[in-house]
Order: structure tokens, then C-alpha cells, then sequence
């Protein structure tokens, strides 16, 4: 009887409200249908960057968040460039939750000059009880604008990349989650050092908590079809997410410069191991 009324009830949310209201507001009743006997999996990551990387963390609807994301240059460089704090790149983020499992979000890095949009719907919720689901799942896909000034007559759809992801995380524990993360980037134009349009990654990471506000994070992208010879690395990042005031400051060391995609997964030029470490850091503010 419960689940006959919880689809006529839907049916008239789908009509009043629009489908991706009406979806939520059915989810909501089909989870106080089975009450206790679901245990969804809450705060397996303490933001929505694991590092350099969206985690499967989405914002509820009707938030706003404000994130700044900042690079400073490579500490090897020397005391001249006080070891890489004479140099910065920056990002600027407004993220929104249209729904509790749609957000969309709008940016500006500093590096290439780049404008990017994208969109996160989470497809699938790890819960245990009634009804078992081992993992998160999350899709994301972004868009990306590179606006350098160059030398050459560039049209506008040759400075476009795209980027997508499906972003799979298990919260183990309280104190262990982690993530992985099938790439797919595409670049409209390539020149010869970049290889091909399409470029495949796997990515991993995940988060171990240390105390009750301190946690440690680590993530690795892995370029499946890069070149032999190729000038770029692979993407490594450690850091800390540090929780103060129902806020959380991430501080991290990794050799990417790019804080988008199509960047640090598919462009990173440094070499982790070689010192081309960039201290960095995530800070965001929720309205």
C-alpha cells in the first residue's frame, strides 16, 4: 500500500514541480518508506575536491559555494623565487546545487586563462540495510576555454576541451575512504607533443582520517594512451584536509599546475620525484 501511494504522490510532484524536483522529493519518500532499514553512507569525503580532482561529494539544493583554489610555483626553484612563492595560479569557483544530486558549477584559472563549466549528477548513493549498495557513483563532465592570447589565428572551437569522469568511492570505515576515477579527456585540436584528441586516465585516491579534525588525502591520475616520449607526467598529489568551523582548508603538495582536468590530468609538465612539487591549496566558503 505504502509504495502505491508513494507512486501517486510522485506523479503529482513530477507535474508541479518539474522532473529533477519530483526525483529528489521520491527519493526522499521511498527513504522514509524503509526507515531504519537503510544506512546511507554520509561524509565519505570532506569536500568536493578530493585534491586536485572532484571527490563523489555533491552540494545540496539551493547551496552556493565559493571556492578559491591556489598553486604557487615549484618549490625547486630556488631562494630567488622564494621557492615558488613569487609565483602563483589561481582559480576561482562558484558551485551550485540545483538538487540535492545535481550541481553545476562555473570557473576562471589564472593558468592559460581558462573559463570552464561543468555539471556532477550522483547516480548512485552507498547504502547498507534493506537496500545494499557497496559504492557512490558519480558522473561528471566539464567544459573548458583556454583564452591565451597567441601569435597564430586560433578559432574558438579549437580552444575547447572537455573532460569526463565517472568518480566511484567507498566509505570503509569512519577513518578510510577511497575513490577511483575512468578519464576521459578530449581536445577539439592537438598539436604533435600532445598526441591524440582523446586521452584515457585512471585516477585513485582517498582520504584517511588522523584525528577528529585532520585528514590525510592522496590522489594519482595515470595516462593510459600517453605517449612514449612525451613531455608530460602523470599527476600526483598529497595533502591534508584540515576542518575548522564547519569549513575545510585543504593543503596539499603536488606536481600539477592546472586546477581543471583537461590540465593536471592530461598537461602536467612537472615531475613529482624530480622536485617539481607545487604547494597549493582549496578554501571554500558555503552560502
Amino acid at each position: 500500500m505504502k509504495r502505491v501511494l508513494v507512486i501517486f504522490f510522485s506523479t503529482i510532484l513530477l507535474y508541479m514541480n518539474g522532473p529533477l524536483q519530483a526525483q529528489d522529493e521520491l527519493l526522499d519518500l521511498l527513504e522514509e518508506e524503509e526507515g531504519e532499514l537503510v544506512n546511507y553512507a554520509e561524509a565519505t569525503f570532506k569536500s568536493a575536491r578530493l585534491i586536485n580532482g572532484h571527490s563523489i561529494e555533491t552540494r545540496t539544493k539551493g547551496t552556493l559555494e565559493f571556492m578559491i583554489s591556489h598553486r604557487f610555483g615549484r618549490i625547486n626553484s630556488g631562494a630567488y623565487e622564494f621557492f615558488g612563492l613569487d609565483g602563483a595560479n589561481v582559480r576561482f569557483g562558484l558551485e551550485y546545487g540545483l538538487t540535492k544530486n545535481l550541481n553545476v558549477g562555473v570557473g576562471r584559472n589564472s593558468f592559460e586563462k581558462t573559463y570552464d563549466g561543468f555539471l556532477k549528477y550522483k547516480l548512485l548513493r552507498q547504502r547498507s540495510g534493506a537496500r545494499k549498495m557497496p559504492v557512490s557513483a558519480v558522473f561528471f563532465t566539464s567544459m573548458a576555454i583556454n583564452t591565451l592570447k597567441s601569435e597564430e589565428d586560433i578559432d574558438f572551437s579549437s580552444r575547447l576541451a572537455y573532460s569526463y569522469q565517472l568518480l566511484m568511492a567507498r566509505k570503509f570505515s569512519e577513518r578510510l575512504s577511497l575513490q577511483v576515477m575512468p578519464t576521459m579527456i578530449h581536445r577539439n585540436e592537438v598539436t604533435a607533443e600532445l598526441g591524440e584528441n582523446d586521452l584515457y586516465a585512471i585516477g585513485a585516491g582517498g582520504r584517511l582520517k588522523l584525528t577528529r579534525r585532520l585528514a590525510l588525502n592522496a590522489e594519482y591520475y595515470y595516462r593510459l594512451n600517453a605517449l612514449e616520449d612525451d613531455r608530460f607526467h602523470n599527476a600526483l598529489a598529497i595533502g591534508f584536509d584540515i576542518e575548522t568551523g564547519g569549513h575545510v582548508f585543504q593543503l596539499h603538495f603536488t606536481n600539477a599546475q592546472a586546477m581543471i582536468e583537461k590540465g593536471f590530468v592530461a598537461e602536467t609538465t612537472g615531475d613529482f620525484f624530480g622536485g617539481d612539487i607545487h604547494f597549493g591549496f582549496n578554501i571554500s566558503r558555503v552560502f
